[in-house]
């Protein structure tokens, strides 16, 4: 017997095993939208040849592909990968947010391969940003910074607190400064244990006097005490610091004394 076809009862859904469910996976993605995934990272243009235009902290420059991409291991790539592409600004050029006044610099030497012979200090800090380490490398053996990177920290490495030390002596510098055009502040400074004894008496008069001072030393080995006041001044002035520094007396346990006198206005 024929049931009224309203009567049928036809199932509106279809139950299918587990395992032949298909879930959206990469695999059923379109191919050219996996490759866009993959390509996130990659460089916009292998063309040597492509014209690309920067624009380095307000500063515009215009080079190729193939110069930037010189040298393996910098920075470039991903400064100019598809990842970066939101770094740009309102005229389509890659942004970099670095300053621009000594790019030229570093343009010019993945141009011709020159180091450059001024701005050293400069050029060396920015080719460390940038990773152009065989440029890096070139300006470490240039003798401003071997001098200063080498020479001068191997220096002072020997000298115990010294960077502890020297804030000490800015702050108590600015803190007799208050209301003042000027102000003085004594370094005491010993290479030995036996130059450290001698100062022990003239440490606790110019304590009971309310004198600042700060006291550097002893230490094994290293700078001769004019060497490193000398340090010591340069690097209160690489701060923006007007000071000078003389010795206070040239005879006695005093000799081991230097007055830093700092100007204010």
């Amino acid at each position: 017997m024929s049931l009224p076809a309203n009567h049928l009862k036809l199932p509106s859904q279809v139950s299918l095993p587990a395992n032949q469910i298909k879930e959206h996976s990469h695999e059923s993605q379109p191919g050219n939208q996996l490759k866009e995934h993959s390509q996130e990272s990659q460089t916009l243009c292998p063309d040597p040849h492509l014209v690309v235009e920067l624009n380095v902290g307000g500063q515009l420059y215009t080079t190729t592909m193939g110069t930037l991409m010189k040298h393996p291991g910098s920075k470039f790539p991903e400064i100019l990968s598809r990842s970066a592409r939101h770094h740009r600004d309102a005229q389509g050029r890659f942004f970099i947010d670095r300053p621009g006044t000594y790019f030229g610099l570093l343009l010019d030497y993945l141009r011709t391969g020159q180091v450059p012979r001024e701005y050293i200090p400069e050029v060396y800090h920015e080719a460390k940003f940038y990773q152009i380490h065989l440029l890096v490398k070139a300006l470490e053996d240039t003798p401003q910074i071997f001098g200063e990177q080498v020479a001068r920290m191997q220096f002072l490495m020997g000298v115990p607190n010294y960077r502890e030390n020297l804030a000490v002596l800015l702050h108590l510098a600015r803190a007799e400064g208050v209301a003042m055009r000027s102000s003085k502040v004594m370094v005491c400074v010993v290479r030995t244990e036996e130059e450290d004894a001698k100062c022990v008496e003239p440490l606790h008069i110019l304590e009971a006097q309310k004198t600042p001072v700060v006291k550097f030393g002893p230490w094994k080995v290293g700078p001769a005490m004019e060497d490193f006041v000398y340090c010591l001044e340069k690097d209160i002035r690489a701060q923006g610091y007007w000071v000078s520094s003389h010795r206070s007396v040239n005879k006695g346990s005093y000799k081991h004394f230097w007055v830093f006198s700092f100007t204010w206005w």
